[in-house]
């Protein structure tokens, strides 16, 4: 999931006048109105309003046209999956569906019986015909819902890529109700991924009577069946969702991750500042809050009252070199900077150690990872000559960053100063530049950028979910692009398809394994690193649960002592 700074940032000084004694001035402003009439959490049982602090806003609110976390941090309480996984991992568990389905017709088919009983916020009714509507209007083009409103659409960019394609280069050939409660998926080839791809956010199932009421405006109205209900979007400010008192998971196990939801509303408040957010945590304007940057981890850590968690390491932060603008598509120049950039450094002095030094194009935790491949060292010496050699001496660029922070990289303006220091040394002028973010997504998913940093968080646990839709040809689209480096390999792109059309283990670690070296040696990005992303709370929070993909479900959250 992914995927330049002029904001002012607040002296260390100031950040502990201001959480020493609650917020003061612009921020407690901000803020003092996200009750909705509730009590904020904190001080013990009686709350029944929790504020998780964020650093960026939605970009969209309808789940198949996104591509970032922050989206799918709201999506996620409004909507369900068919499937999910258990609390803290990538253990497939039931959700919309009542099981977990087994292949049939040699991997070419699979039915899925569906939970009753279920309704979508707006009252209709969830069934088989709901699930169809949905891949319907995500695989066909010709589709009269197949568009989806606001300015960063992506215009279901990840159908695409997780999916092969729409219409009839789409893996999935059909989707047949079979009775009101019993889909059927007929695919084109066996296909490795589709079973923990059912469980991904941007797969929820929305509610078919408001998409035809209103496709236009469903991406910042939008209608599930999940744990809490839409209330309102503040751009640039809250997204506000309310409980679901008829959520089907209620009585199911918390242990499972079902369960609730607690609290009579959520409340997901935009920060940008790091500094500010991190204020309000410790002035008790929020209850929860991610993005800290890694020198405000032990701050939280230590102040009476808080909890640091971290999640599994499931990221990547990377630098995308855009493969199609000189020199760029030489790949000695991408070694060079690979050579010239001191990731050490990095993990060591930016993040603070919180990560592991990347050494390929997916997270260490995941299946068919190659332990094999060792990152590029530090060494300027070769990266002037490979710049030589490729007539690159001198280069002068541009180094884009995110203006805000993410799961896989909370602080990128300081990566990118160490980055343009580390050039400078070899001969490299860097220019650095920054957008706002929905701005960011969009020039880098259209290809503006020579140089961009990004970065993505998994979503199923599986190597698919990385190298096919952030390395494959077909993510390198004109519009919304996944594959930012627009790197276009036939060899990676065949391995890559090899590794999705088949179930057998020892033929896609093959796959896997092969599409990892070529990768290491054409160099299309420079990983950084694979980073534990913190999770800040007060200890009165319970339930909220570090989650791989850094968006936690809220139906679990609690207080101390309970409502």
């Amino acid at each position: 999931m992914a995927q330049a700074g002029g904001e002012k940032e607040i002296s260390r000084s100031d950040f502990l006048r201001l959480s020493g004694a609650g917020l003061t001035g612009v921020t407690l402003l901000g803020l003092a109105g996200c009750g909705g009439g509730g009590t904020i959490g904190g001080g013990g049982g009686g709350s029944s309003t929790f504020i998780f602090g964020r650093g960026a806003d939605s970009v969209t609110l309808d789940p198949i046209n996104a591509t970032d976390g922050e989206s799918f941090r709201a999506t996620r309480q409004i909507m369900d999956s068919l499937l999910r996984f258990k609390p803290g991992g990538f253990e497939l568990a039931p959700s919309l569906a009542t099981e977990i389905p087994k292949p049939e017709d040699g991997g070419l088919s699979y039915t899925l019986k569906l939970r009753k009983g279920v309704k979508f916020h707006d009252g209709t009714e969830f069934n088989a015909d709901a699930v169809k509507f949905n891949f319907d209007r995500w695989r066909d083009t010709k589709n009269p819902y197949h568009k989806g409103g606001g300015s960063a659409s992506s215009q279901f960019s990840y159908y695409g890529s997780s999916y092969r394609g729409f219409d009839d280069d789409s893996v999935i050939q059909g989707v047949e109700a079979l009775d009101e409660y019993t889909v059927r998926f007929s695919l084109k080839v066996p296909f490795g991924p589709f079973i923990p791809n059912l469980t991904m956010s941007p797969f929820a199932i929305a509610s078919p009577a408001a998409i035809k009421k209103n496709v236009d405006d469903f991406w910042q109205k939008p209608v599930g069946t999940g744990p809490y209900k839409f209330v309102e979007w503040e751009r640039n400010s809250l997204v506000r969702v309310e409980a679901n008192d008829d959520w089907w998971g209620s009585s199911l196990p918390a242990s499972q991750g079902y369960g609730g939801p607690h609290l009579k509303e959520a409340i997901i408040k935009t920060i940008p500042d790091n500094t500010q957010r991190v204020a309000a945590l410790s002035g008790n304007q929020l209850n929860a809050a991610d993005g800290l940057v890694p020198d405000d981890v032990p701050t939280v850590e230590d102040q009476e009252g808080f909890t640091v968690k971290f999640r599994p390491p499931n990221t990547i932060g990377y630098l995308a070199m855009n493969n199609e603008k000189a020199p760029f598509d030489d790949p000695q120049v991408r070694q060079a900077f690979n050579y010239a950039i001191n990731i050490e450094q990095i993990v060591e002095s930016v993040l603070r150690g919180q990560g592991e030094v990347a050494s390929n194009y997916m997270p260490s935790l995941l299946q068919y990872f190659d332990k094999s491949i060792k990152p590029y060292p530090y060494d300027p010496d070769k990266a002037k000559q490979l710049l030589k050699d490729a007539g690159a001496a001198n280069l002068k660029t541009e180094l884009w960053y995110m203006p805000i922070p993410r799961p896989y990289m909370p602080d990128a303006k300081s990566v990118a100063q160490v980055m343009q220091q580390n050039l400078e040394k070899v001969g490299v002028s860097a220019t650095l530049r920054t957008y706002d973010w929905g701005t960011y997504l969009t020039k880098t998913g259209s290809g503006e950028h020579t140089t961009c940093l990004l970065g993505w968080t998994g979503d199923n646990g599986d190597p698919d979910n990385f190298l096919n839709v952030l390395l494959n040809s077909s993510s390198a689209t004109s519009t919304g692009a996944l594959n930012v480096a627009y790197y276009k390999n036939p060899e990676v792109d065949k391995l890559l398809l090899k590794g999705q059309t088949t179930v057998d283990d020892a033929a896609r670690q093959d796959a896997y394994y092969r599409a990892q070296e070529i990768l290491h040696e054409d160099a299309p990005w420079v990983p950084i690193a694979y980073v534990t992303p913190p999770l800040a709370m007060q200890d009165t929070v319970k339930g909220l649960d570090p989650n791989p993909t850094s968006s936690e479900p809220f139906n679990t959250v609690d207080f101390a002592g309970g409502k």
